[in-house]
């Protein structure tokens, strides 16, 4: 087709990624969840680096954890408690 090798793969993957983003059971939710599932996880951390990565997940679970009690307290605030 006269094409270049990069360029058929380059629309390829533009290829793949609209039919994914399209895919309606890959609903917003589903994404999200996916999403929150690997950052919670630690999957951006050096997967070669075991301490790297339990440390990115307790961090982040700490968070999520002061989150919830600060929520917890901001509503107890304003409902008058």
């Amino acid at each position: 087709m006269g094409r270049k090798p990069n360029e058929a793969e380059e629309s390829r993957r533009i290829l793949n990624r609209i039919s994914q983003e399209s895919d309606p059971s890959g609903s917003l939710a589903v994404r999200t969840a996916k999403r929150v599932e690997r950052h919670m996880r630690g999957a951006d951390a050096d997967q070669a680096d075991p301490i790297e990565v339990w440390g990115t997940r307790i961090g982040r679970g700490l968070s999520l954890v002061l989150f919830v009690v600060l929520l917890g307290w901001l509503v107890s605030y304003f409902m008058g408690g």
